[in-house]
């Protein structure tokens, strides 16, 4: 059962986890179980919704890189839909800004999901380096 501060949700068929204002140690837990929840569906691609996010601390990237991993040890992807500039400063200090793909509606991160609608695949992103220690594209466990 996924954390009430993270609700999973399906739209047209696909996944979409529902982030809070913030992010962190204090509920990263939340949000891995409902990443999980959402694996858990079906091999396949999932959103996470981090419009509503204004922080995520390095336990929360932790949960979405390994989260990422996962998908795409399936064939998948996780995409994100963000808003504002909180959450994609937090990215591009990072570096994960080049690993993960981000788009600033709901509709247009399904768009990229082929399942969905006729979308077209995204392109494939080419990892970045991570500023996180201990976290890499290739080496982020789950």
């Amino acid at each position: 059962m996924s954390d009430a501060r993270f609700p999973v949700e399906i739209v047209n068929g696909v996944p979409v986890v529902a982030a809070p204002e913030e992010v962190d140690i204090t509920n990263a837990d939340g949000l891995r179980m409902a990443l999980l929840e959402s694996a858990a569906r079906g091999p396949g691609s999932f959103v996470v919704d981090l419009t509503r996010t204004q922080f995520c601390d390095t336990s929360g990237l932790h949960a979405l890189v390994g989260a990422r991993k996962r998908a795409q040890a399936e064939g998948g992807d996780l995409l994100l839909v963000t808003a504002g500039a909180a959450v994609p400063r937090i990215f591009a200090i990072t570096g994960l800004d080049q690993v993960f793909a981000s788009f600033t509606s709901l509709e247009e991160a399904l768009a990229q999901i082929p399942a969905v609608a006729g979308g077209a695949p995204h392109s494939d992103i080419s990892p970045g380096t991570s500023a996180l220690p201990g976290i890499s594209p290739d080496d982020a466990g789950a």
